[in-house]
């Protein structure tokens, strides 16, 4: 149930929402519109409640279509020009974004904000709210960015658990807009006789920088390597089942960190068998300014109080070259035959 110090707490809270707003006389009960400063301190907030979300680009922009701006190009930006002045653009013709209406509802049960109460301070109360809301509205934006592959006017979580009719992510922006960027399938197979198969990660990993990722970009020291649990796990067995001396086996363990000579990253909610190659500020979040609103109401008939954060969204990104990715890495033992 809900007992008295959970709604004296709840008040306190929604008292700090009002007063954060800056706007006089605002109540959190109703849909408000959410000030520039609180915009960034929203967005800042949200962004470092996941440490990867921290590490790529959020960005908020003026319009809900534009062109895409390449905030870590490798292309070179310097030269001359006889008689002028050199110039090299930021960003690719014709590689633009567009924002769509976004809605997050964090729903937290009485019975849970009852143990929150009882569990200390109205201080941390609000601390236990604050991360209800950042972390799981975090959680969503890479969720849909992995997994995003249409847009619906009306949702249907049951269906598309992952978001996948919210937005469109990362990868289906890349195989609309640069499909050869994106390879369907490959085979990992530690016996190497599997057709056209590779017999490691690293040979895998190698061959999908050398020929998908642009030749500018090839040596960028920020690329990275994204890569599913189930790829990470099958290449550490089998690295620690071949490990016979004390430096095989550190070189098993330490796989979860470099393959190819680039970082590894396994973020919450990639998909298990797939492989990205990119720059992680190559990966963006666009908000657009002057569209976020709040609404932070106790609904007893629900016996629940509900967090809404409203706000125009989408996903970009930076430079298509500068991104490579197998949709689905199928891991072989060789017993299909070469």
């Amino acid at each position: 149930m809900f007992n008295a110090q959970a709604s004296s707490f709840l008040q306190k809270y929604c008292e700090s929402i009002a007063k954060a707003a800056v706007v006089a006389g605002v109540n959190p009960a109703e849909l408000f519109a959410i000030s520039p400063v609180i915009e960034t301190k929203l967005r800042q907030a949200i962004v470092h409640s996941d440490s990867f979300l921290n590490l790529i680009s959020v960005q908020s922009v003026d319009q809900i279509k534009g062109q895409v701006v390449d905030v870590g190009t490798g292309a070179l930006l310097t030269g001359r020009v006889k008689d002028g002045r050199f110039r090299s653009k930021l960003g690719m013709d014709g590689n633009t974004y567009e924002l769509v209406e976004t809605d997050s509802c964090a729903a937290i049960k009485w019975a849970t904000l009852t143990q929150w109460a009882n569990s200390g301070s109205s201080g941390e109360f609000i601390k236990y709210m604050n991360a209800a809301i950042t972390r799981n509205y975090a959680l969503d934006m890479l969720r849909i960015g992995f997994h995003g592959i249409k847009i619906s006017e009306t949702t249907d979580p049951a269906t598309n658990p992952n978001g996948e009719d919210v937005n469109k992510g990362w990868l289906t922006i890349a195989k609309e807009k640069a499909a050869a960027q994106v390879l369907p399938t490959a085979v990992l197979d530690v016996t190497g006789t599997t057709d056209g198969s590779y017999k490691t990660l690293d040979s895998l990993v190698n061959d999908l920088k050398n020929t998908t990722i642009h030749e500018v970009h090839r040596g960028s020291p920020d690329l990275v390597v994204l890569i599913g649990s189930d790829l990470v796990a099958a290449e550490q067995h089998r690295l620690l089942e071949a490990a016979d001396t004390p430096s095989e086996n550190k070189h098993a363990q330490s796989l979860a960190t470099t393959v190819a000579g680039m970082k590894v990253y396994t973020p919450p909610f990639f998909k298990p068998t797939q492989v990205w190659i990119t720059s992680l500020k190559n990966l963006q979040i666009l908000t657009q300014k002057g569209t976020q609103w709040r609404k932070a109401k106790n609904e007893e008939d629900r016996k629940q109080f509900e967090n809404s954060y409203l706000r125009m969204e989408g996903y970009a990104i930076g430079d298509l070259d500068k991104f490579a990715a197998i949709e689905d890495v199928t891991i072989s033992d060789g017993t299909a035959g070469a």
